[in-house]
């Protein structure tokens, strides 16, 4: 199967990333979010990454303005689905929201379309169970920055055939990432391991055994990672992460419950970078 157009259902920061990258390996894309704001945005942020990457050095003006060339932002939802090879879909972590988008592009995508969920660590085989192809549907789990980071997991439901899980893994490759291949489970491999060590950090928060920043500053000096677990929270988003987390607690037990500490924080509505206030004040920064 050639892939020719690729519809990208959200334009926030993992939306606008993928439908970044896969304009810059040449596809055509439309990128399409439920409001303009948002599809402006989404718009916004490519913008100002290509800008880096011609400040950089790494792309001409002439390669930027032709990626830009490539996007079509679009609020309508049958305008920028109904002749797509792939929908990559990048809604909010909410089960029922994201079985209602599959229902509506059942009835507007052609019929050779495949379904590539981006989720963080849903159920692909009952987010696929809503459709009527999910042998055709899989899910491809990008990281954030989606630009930068090399990483794409590529996640096989129940019923997914060999045929879309080799044509995901191509098209991974093409967009410059490498792919790791995860049969489904709750959270996959990354999140699964990286989410319930950013909530272990906020047990510690929460016993008070060390400042959030000295917290953070054990896990970069001692384990050389290159930003601390709290810090990584916020940049995640504390919301996100609780949703990770409540899945993992769902499916598997206590060994995951989601730290007290985690649960006040979003109910206050601090939820990261995204709010201005997480574990951190970045109305301060």
């Amino acid at each position: 199967m050639e892939i020719k157009k690729i519809c990208v259902l959200g334009a926030g920061l993992m939306g606008s990333g993928i439908a970044q990258v896969c304009a810059q390996a040449g596809y055509r894309v439309a990128m399409r979010d439920i409001e303009q704001r948002f599809v402006d945005g989404g718009m916004k942020i490519i913008g100002k990454n290509l800008d880096g990457d011609v400040a950089k050095g790494r792309k001409t003006k002439e390669e930027a303005d032709a990626v830009l060339s490539r996007i079509t932002p679009l609020v309508d939802l049958k305008a920028a689905a109904f002749d797509a090879d792939v929908v990559v879909e990048v809604v909010i972590e909410v089960m029922d929201i994201k079985k209602k988008v599959f229902k509506e592009l059942e009835e507007i995508v052609p019929a050779h379309c495949l379904f590539f969920s981006n989720t963080s660590g849903l159920s692909l085989t009952e987010i696929a169970s809503a459709t009527k192809r999910p042998e055709r549907f899989i899910g491809t789990h990008f990281f954030n920055p989606v630009p930068v980071m090399k990483l794409l997991e590529v996640i096989r439901g129940y019923d997914t055939s060999d045929e879309t899980l080799q044509i995901a893994l191509d098209w991974g490759k093409k967009l410059g990432k490498d792919c790791i291949v995860v049969d489904e489970a709750p959270a996959f491999v990354v999140n699964r391991i990286l989410c319930s060590m950013i909530n272990e950090a906020f047990f510690v928060l929460g016993e008070h055994l060390a400042s959030p920043a000295d917290i953070d500053k054990g896990m970069v000096l001692g384990c050389n990672h290159p930003i601390g677990p709290l810090s990584l929270g916020d940049l995640i988003g504390l919301d996100t992460l609780l949703h990770v987390m409540e899945g993992l607690h769902r499916e598997l037990g206590d060994k995951y419950m989601p730290a007290p500490m985690l649960v006040k924080l979003v109910r206050a509505g601090r939820l990261g970078r995204k709010s201005g206030k997480g574990v951190f004040d970045y109305a301060k920064k």
